[in-house]
């Protein structure tokens, strides 16, 4: 097969005994694109020129061992992220808790039983495909959120601010670690329907006629059918957020006019963490509100525009909303104080 053309993942094999190198490759050969190493120096020196999908690394070799090589490829940024299996004769529980440690994704003893060094390894080019989808879905979604940053008079800073103050609120609120990552990954789509405003409505400086609010008052519908309809994770949220974060606590607000419980708790902590960060910041037609009018004035809204427990949480949190704030702040503009 010409070398060229050759799509298929890439292993990066390593051992010093040629014997183990010619079982391997008579294992994996008719299904991957291997690369052959019989001793540390050039098993680091490959895995840096090719970025190999998976490492099959020898622990007993001569000069630098399997695991003196696992620590400089974890160390190395270039290839730290690059799974690597520990394969050799060693069985003691230790060895293994070692390599694990050190960062290997799984271990296998020889000799080498062919099915199972096939499983594993198939095994582990699942979990890093997998891991890549969500990394380039993830991406996709950001991408996204800054193609309606484009449209508006917001800026990329406040997105972040307000996404780590939503992450921040969320945890206050009992979500665990990986629901309120979700959410900071997802409320950088609350706005995205304002890709479908007009720029003579979204970007006007002066206050809006009752018919342009009626139009800006559709942005919310336009965000939920840009995202779309998803049963669960990332997208099903941000379309929740999209949707209902222009929602009010008693009722008065938009598109539905939901009350209470009934607005999705996501759309209530982005609504609260958004009303924070565009009264603390400045735009071309405000001022920023110092923090201490700003807690006033949700404390006031506490029942009407924000639920109250949230804003019990935020207020206990601001210590930590005032850093994230200070770490992402505008250029050229003074820190908040309270």
């Amino acid at each position: 097969m010409d070398s060229t053309r050759d799509t298929r993942q890439t292993l990066l094999l390593v051992d010093d005994e040629p014997i183990n190198l010619q079982v391997l490759r008579h294992t994996l050969q008719d299904h991957y694109r291997l690369l052959f190493a019989k001793d540390g120096a050039r098993a680091l020196e490959l895995a840096h020129d090719h970025q190999p999908d998976l490492i099959l690394l020898d622990i007993m070799m001569p000069g630098m061992s399997g695991y003196d090589v696992c620590t400089q490829l974890k160390a190395d940024q270039a290839t730290s992220s690059i799974p690597l299996i520990f394969v050799t004769a060693l069985s003691d529980a230790e060895d293994e808790t070692r390599g694990l440690e050190l960062g290997a994704v799984d271990y296998i003893t020889k000799p080498f039983n062919p099915g199972i060094v096939r499983a594993r390894v198939r095994t582990h080019l699942s979990l890093v495909q997998a891991r890549e989808l969500r990394e380039t879905r993830l991406q996709i979604v950001q991408r996204l959120g800054t193609a309606a940053e484009f449209k508006d008079n917001e800026t990329g800073l406040h997105v972040i601010r307000m996404s780590h103050y939503a992450r921040e609120l969320a945890l206050a609120a009992g979500y665990d670690e990986a629901a309120a990552e979700e959410l900071l990954h997802a409320a950088p789509l609350h706005d995205v329907g304002k890709i479908g405003i007009p720029d003579a409505i979204l970007q006007k400086p002066g206050p809006l006629t009752p018919e342009e609010w009626e139009v800006m008052r559709r942005h919310p519908l336009i965000g939920a059918q840009i995202i779309g309809e998803h049963p669960s994770g990332l997208l099903h949220t941000a379309a929740a957020i999209a949707l209902h974060h222009h929602e009010k606590w008693d009722g008065s607000g938009y598109p539905h006019g939901l009350a209470g419980e009934d607005i999705p708790l996501v759309a209530r902590i982005v609504a609260l963490a958004d009303v924070f960060d565009a009264l603390t910041s400045t735009r071309p037609y405000k001022r920023a509100w110092p923090v201490e009018e700003v807690m006033a004035f949700i404390a006031e809204q506490s029942g009407r525009h924000f639920d109250p427990a949230l804003v019990a949480h935020f207020q206990q949190r601001l210590p930590e909303i005032l850093r994230i704030r200070s770490q992402w702040q505008e250029p050229g503009e003074a820190s908040a104080t309270a």
